[in-house]
C-alpha cells in the first residue's frame, strides 16, 4: 500500500526552506543532529520533543474508484518553536504563532502544496509553553491534516 505521506512531508520542508518569511528561522525535516543554536524552529513530521514518543504523521486509507485506487486521509505534525533567553512567555508564544501562520498562509494559497488529487490544511493546533533556567520557550503544535488518491 502506498502512502503520500512523505511527498507531503517533503513538500513542506521545501515550503519552509523557500518562504523569504522564515529566513531567521531554521527548518527541519524531522529530528536533526545539529550543532545549531537557532533560537526559532519550523519541525516537519516531528514534535520537538527529543527526549519523548514523538509521531511523525498517521493516515488511513480505504478503496476508491473500483478498486483501482485509494483514497488517503493524512495527518502530519509540524512544530513551530520559538525560543528566548529571558522570560517572556508572552513573546515566545507571539513567535511560535508568527512561525505557525506561514504554513497555514501555504496551504491557504494552495490547498493542494502543488500536487496533483491533494487537498490539505491545518486542522488542530497545541500550545506547550514551558519555562526553564535558560529563559521562556513555546511550541505550537501544528496538525496538517488532509485527503489524496494514491
Amino acid at each position: 500500500m502506498g502512502s503520500r505521506v512523505p511527498e507531503v512531508i517533503n513538500t513542506l520542508v521545501q515550503l519552509g526552506k523557500a518562504d523569504p518569511g522564515l529566513k531567521d528561522v531554521a527548518v527541519a525535516d524531522g529530528p536533526e543532529v545539529t550543532e545549531s543554536t537557532a533560537p526559532n524552529w519550523l519541525v516537519i513530521g516531528f514534535d520537538g520533543d527529543p527526549s519523548g514518543e514523538s509521531e511523525s504523521a498517521q493516515s488511513t486509507s480505504e478503496p476508491s474508484g473500483f478498486g483501482t485506487r485509494r483514497e488517503e486521509q493524512f495527518a502530519v505534525t509540524v512544530a513551530a518553536i520559538a525560543n528566548r533567553g529571558d522570560t517572556d512567555i508572552a513573546a515566545a508564544r507571539a513567535r511560535a504563532s508568527e512561525i505557525g501562520a506561514r504554513v497555514e498562509a501555504w496551504l491557504q494559497a494552495d490547498p493542494s502544496m502543488g500536487l496533483r488529487e491533494l487537498e490539505a490544511a491545518v486542522q488542530t493546533m497545541r500550545w506547550l509553553p514551558d519555562q526553564t533556567d535558560q529563559g521562556a520557550s513555546a511550541v505550537l503544535l501544528l496538525t496538517v491534516a488532509g485527503r489524496a488518491f494514491t
